[in-house]
């Protein structure tokens, strides 16, 4: 099985390719991309069976042994993460081809935004797989280039600023990271992860603390934890609903992943634990407290995305394996619950014309399924009882309880101040978006059948302009994929007990480092 490990970063790298090639014939480039996107989700699933059995598959690319060549290493977090961004990115897919269908682009898309979607999945694909720093820093790139093509799709003046600032806050972030590769690279003669688990042990505490605080600083940046996340509120919301609900679900995790791998593999019980459990007790409030102050879905759900980044450093901090797990189980869980959010905030901007509470009102008469779209995942998120979210929260509840230490029962009750102010900012989206009557500037629904007058005589028409205004009736490709996610996210809640079985078997195996060093080298590190 082990030739599979690959695919996941070759097939969407190819198939970008493939439909670059087909740029003048956009109803190839749409089933090129759904293809390769499903494909990926069924290797990814093979991937997390087969390393669930028989531990961490290694592929030396090109056949170049390890540490001179590129390895690429599926162990259970990283299949893990490879089928949840797999199946999301998937149906993001689905909702943004229903939705060019819809805005009458089914003829004339833009060319670029496939193949740049598919750059982006290997992207994330490679960072998960990536079993050295520096193709790790590939993977980062890969995702900056691509991130940056979408997030100014349109080349409206607003999405050109928003798409400048994170540009520059990412090539920061790459540079700081990539600093802290050199001189990883200068103390140890390796940048293979598995070798330098012994490597790093061997030096001086002083030195590993200053490599370990550079890969923070780059991660940190990179998952928008306090103080590096103003970025993140005034660029995701520009972009296209799509494009925003990928990036809040995979992008930030990216990161988390990375400082999950780093942490566990690289650094373990290392002295920055402390450190962690501050930041992720600022990044919870302060993420939070941005969300209770907007006035705009888009915004209140980039500074909740911020917040909650906070939970899984929480359990990274605790350095325990009830804490791991916890945190691995709120990456799944997060991933899926924000991008449906994102992509209910898009519906909601569809038929209301507008994300401004302001503007808003009566969505909850007016589309009862756009309702329940919102408010299922809404309350997941708000770790309302027995949704996933709970149950992750209640986790690395207890797992800080274990702990007993003072930042951890501040961390403790930060949580369960958060998990309480985000369901009041929930709450008040409702009142205001759903609950309340109709704002006086909001669109007229429209009927599902327009009539043309043509001869004169009154025909239906349902040409591609037909729901490309605001008030138009919700297109069903958009609404399936937000069906999907929320009925993933529901499967979440069925299926917890299995999952965190499986994020405790992850977090055991990160926490010994023996299967992955193994794996990589099966007769001990040179």
């Amino acid at each position: 099985m082990n030739y599979l490990v690959p695919l996941p970063v070759v097939m969407p790298l190819l198939g970008a390719a493939l439909t670059l090639l087909l740029a003048s014939r956009p109803r190839a480039q749409r089933w090129v991309s759904l293809t390769v996107l499903t494909a990926t989700v069924a290797v990814a699933a093979t991937l997390l069976v087969r390393s669930s059995i028989d531990g961490p598959l290694v592929v030396e690319v090109g056949g170049w042994v390890a540490p001179l060549g590129i390895v690429l290493v599926a162990d259970q977090l990283a299949a893990l993460m490879l089928v949840v961004s797999a199946a999301v990115t998937l149906c993001v897919l689905v909702y943004s081809i229903g939705q060019g269908m819809a805005d009458g682009h089914e003829d004339t898309p833009l060319s670029v935004y496939h193949p740049t979607y598919l750059v982006l999945t290997a992207g994330v694909c490679n960072a998960f797989l990536s079993g050295d720093l520096f193709n790790l820093y590939v993977g980062f790139e890969i995702l900056l280039v691509a991130s940056y093509v979408l997030l100014t799709l349109g080349s409206t003046e607003t999405r050109i600023r928003a798409g400048t600032t994170y540009v520059v806050v990412s090539l920061l972030s790459s540079l700081i990271f990539l600093v802290a590769i050199g001189l990883v690279y200068s103390a140890t003669g390796t940048l293979n992860l598995a070798q330098l688990v012994d490597r790093l042990d061997a030096l001086p505490d002083d030195l590993r603390l200053v490599l370990q605080g550079m890969l923070l600083l780059a991660f940190g940046i990179k998952a928008a934890v306090f103080p590096l996340s103003a970025w993140l509120p005034d660029s995701y919301p520009t972009a296209p609903a799509p494009v925003t609900a990928v990036f809040a679900g995979l992008l930030t995790k990216v990161g988390v992943y990375a400082i999950i791998r780093t942490e566990t593999l690289l650094f373990p019980g290392g002295r920055t634990a402390d450190l962690l459990l501050v930041v992720a007790a600022l990044t919870m409030l302060v993420g939070i407290l941005g969300a209770v102050a907007q006035s705009d879905i888009k915004r209140l759900l980039s500074f909740t995305l911020i917040s909650h980044i906070g939970y899984m450093l929480f359990g990274v901090g605790l350095s325990s394996s009830l804490g791991l797990a916890a945190a691995i189980f709120y990456v799944v869980h997060h991933i899926t619950i924000q991008t449906t959010l994102f992509l209910a905030a898009g519906l909601v901007e569809r038929r209301g014309g507008s994300t401004a509470l302001d503007r808003l009102g009566g969505l909850a008469r007016l589309s009862p399924l756009l309702a329940v779209l919102f408010f299922v995942p809404a309350l997941n998120l708000a770790g309302i009882p027995p949704f996933s979210g709970f149950l992750g929260k209640l986790g690395l509840v207890q797992a800080g309880v274990d702990d007993g230490g003072p930042l951890a029962w501040v961390l403790v009750a930060g949580g369960l101040l958060t998990s309480l102010l985000t369901l009041y900012a929930i709450a008040r989206v409702w009142n205001l978006a759903f609950w309340r009557r109709p704002h006086p500037e909001m669109p007229e629904p429209q009927d599902s059948v327009h009539t043309v007058r043509t001869d004169g005589v009154e025909q239906p028409y349902r040409g591609p302009d037909r729901d490309a205004h605001p008030g138009a009736m919700l297109p069903r490709l958009m609404i399936a994929p937000t069906v999907a996610l929320v009925v993933l996210g529901l499967g979440l809640t069925v299926v917890a007990g299995p999952l965190f079985d499986l994020s405790s078997d992850a977090a055991d195996d990160l926490l010994r480092r023996t299967p992955y060093v193994e794996a990589v080298y099966p007769g001990g590190t040179p």
